[in-house]
Order: structure tokens, then sequence, then C-alpha cells
């Protein structure tokens, strides 16, 4: 099989607020010329585009209309073989995808296109009204930034659903990167033999020591309400120790609700996480809301971390079917939990190490999507 060139487009969010998007992005692009392909990154970055006074407004009518930024001359000037979207919020346009006639394929990182958040949640719970056909009961709720004005825009984006989007009509194959996801948007129109289920990656760091216990729990991650961090907190045993790293709006709430068996770390860099993640005893992952594939999933099982996850997550589908930790409920007391998991998981270790060799390195995702890019491209 010989080298392609290969378009990625991408809106970069905002380096305040860490995007495992952002580094799935980084991560393929750099895989995939490493293989051998020509690879440019078409890229929008909210970073330099944000200095503008203009720019709420400029970014609330490009995802209102999907008239915008076009990344059309850029990719008329590489000529690659294939193009593949991942994000197109809020910076790019949607309308170009009609102009553009060469395969297309498009990664949904989350849910946008059902969802004006982004999460299909709200109050504490998943929440699908909008694709069930509510379009805009987002708007009433202002789901997006807790705002009915910054919802609004997106809500009218989303107004005809999955196949009104230009990008998810247009595009000739979509990834989706959970059964959980693949699951969602077959429920709300997607039609199956577009769909390709390709996981998220990481590079493969050198294998962990096997058969350590660690002495304290981790979660790693925004600190935000779907998130599931001040619902974890307020049932944190006292007896059991907890670091929290991450930041985000709900700090000080979570800060105060957690007992003082709890640490917050503050935001660590992925090499500065990556390289402590074998000395904590498990990851635990309280996310309230259906999640894509979050990349510290992965990071963890790379690391030989098991993972206690509260149902109702991809990640707690992915725990449960691949033997990767332990699945709670919430109506569940957390310290019989957390005891038994503590004592189960250091014989998880080898094998969670197992599955991320099988599953999710760089080399099963690299066949899987030059298998895809040929089927489009041949």
């Amino acid at each position: 099989m010989g080298p392609l060139r290969i378009a990625l487009v991408h809106s970069f969010y905002a380096s305040a607020q860490p995007s495992g998007e952002n580094e799935a992005v980084r991560d393929q692009a750099r895989a995939l010329r490493a293989a051998g392909h020509e690879v440019t990154v078409v890229a929008a970055h909210t970073d330099d585009l944000a200095r503008s006074r203009l720019y709420p407004l400029r970014a609330a009518a490009t995802v209102a209309t999907g008239r915008g930024r076009s990344p059309v001359a850029e990719l008329r000037a590489f000529g690659p073989d294939v193009v593949h979207v991942h994000n197109l919020f809020p910076n790019f346009g949607r309308d170009w995808v009609r102009d553009w006639h060469g395969p297309l394929v498009a990664t949904l990182h989350n849910y946008r296109p059902l969802c004006a958040g982004a999460t299909l949640y709200r109050n504490g719970s998943p929440c699908t009204a909008c694709p069930d056909g509510d379009r805009f009961a987002g708007v009433r709720h202002g789901c997006y930034r807790e705002s009915r004005l910054a919802t609004a825009p997106l809500a009218w984006a989303n107004r005809r659903g999955p196949e009104g989007d230009p990008l998810l009509h247009r595009a000739d194959r979509l990834v989706l990167l959970s059964e959980l996801s693949l699951r969602t948007y077959r429920r709300a129109g997607l039609a199956a033999e577009r769909a390709a289920l390709i996981p998220n990656f990481v590079d493969d760091p050198a294998p962990p020591p096997v058969g350590g216990t660690g002495e304290r729990w981790l979660f790693a991650g925004r600190l935000t309400a779907e998130k599931g961090v001040l619902e974890l907190l307020e049932r944190w045993p006292a007896t059991e120790p907890l670091d929290v790293v991450g930041e985000g709006e709900l700090l000080d709430r979570a800060k105060a609700a957690a007992p003082r068996s709890v640490r917050f770390l503050g935001r660590l860099d992925r090499a500065g996480l990556r390289g402590r993640l074998p000395g904590w005893r498990g990851l635990v992952f309280p996310s309230r809301c259906l999640e894509g594939a979050p990349l510290v999933q992965v990071e963890a099982l790379a690391a030989g971390l098991p993972v206690l996850a509260f149902e109702g997550s991809s990640v707690a589908e992915t725990v449960r079917s691949r033997g990767t930790g332990a699945v709670v409920s919430w109506d569940e007391p957390l310290g019989p939990v957390l005891a038994s998991a503590g004592t189960r998981f250091p014989a998880l270790r080898a094998h969670c190490r197992r599955v991320f060799e099988e599953h999710f390195t760089e080399t099963t995702w690299l066949r899987s999507v030059e298998h895809l890019y040929r089927e489009v491209a041949p």
C-alpha cells in the first residue's frame, strides 16, 4: 500500500480548556506521518482568533448559519487523496463541504450534532430531548455555557437533526470512538453502512512495572458538572486517599466537598500525568454523561492502571466488556466498593496492559484508519 496525501481539518479549542480532541488530532497527524503518509493539518486556533473583540459574534454567526471560514483553498492547494474532518466548531463553517467533491471522512468526537452542549447531559443525568425531537429544548435550559443566548445558534444549526448537518450528510464515512457513541448516533438516524468504529489510541510508553499497588486513587479530568466530580467527592470515604488532577469551574466547591483524605494536585501536563500513572491504585471515572472515548482511559490502560467507572458512560462499558476494572452504580455505598477494588486491582494490572496492546495502540489504529481511507479513496 503506497503513501496517501491526507488533510486533517480541525478547529483547535482554547488551551485554557485542555482538550482530548486537540491531543488526538496531534497524535494522529504524527502517527500518519511516521507511517509514511504526507499529512497537512488545516487548522483554526481559538487562542489566536479570540483576541478579536468581535470574535464571539463571528463565531455565533458561523455556528448558526454554517457560513464562515472555509478550508477549501488550502485543501485545493494541497491536493489530498482524502480529507479527514475532526472538529469544525466554532471557527470553521460547514457549508464548504458541499463544494468539496473528494473523499471525505469525519470523526464524531462528541455529540455536538445532536446536542448544543455536546454532552447529552443536563441537570445531573443524560438528556436526549433534542435528538428525540424537541430541537430547541437546549435553548430553554441554556445547555451551552448555561446561557440561552449562547445556546440559540447551536440549537438553530441542529434544528433539522443529524441528516440536516452538512458535514454528517456529506461525509463518505463517519468515525465513532466507542460502542456507546455508535449506538447513540445510530438511534439518531446515522446509517450503519456509513459508520466505522475506530477507538482513540495513545503512543506506547515503556511497559510499566507489573505488580504495583499504589497508595492513592486518582481522578483526572475537568472539574465540571458532567464529569461527576462533586457527586464523587460528596460520597468519598474519609479513609480512602484520593488525588484530584485537573482544574475547572467547580474547583472551590470540590475542595469544600472533599474529605481530608483528598489532595488537589492542580493541572498536570500530559507527560507529567503519564509518568505518574503507574503509581496510583486505580483511576476513578465518575462521569455523569455518556462520553465519547476519553484519552485518560487509554492512558490508564497503557500504564497498567485499572479503572473504577460509574455506570452510564462509554468508559463503564469498556471496563465491563474488557474486564479492566470495576463498574459501580451511584446508589452503591462507595466504601465497600473501594475496599474490594483495592484488593483486586493489583492483579489486573498486567491484563489492563494487554488490553491496551491488543486494542488501543498506534499500530492498531493505523491499520484501521488506513483501511478506511482506502475504502473511500481507492
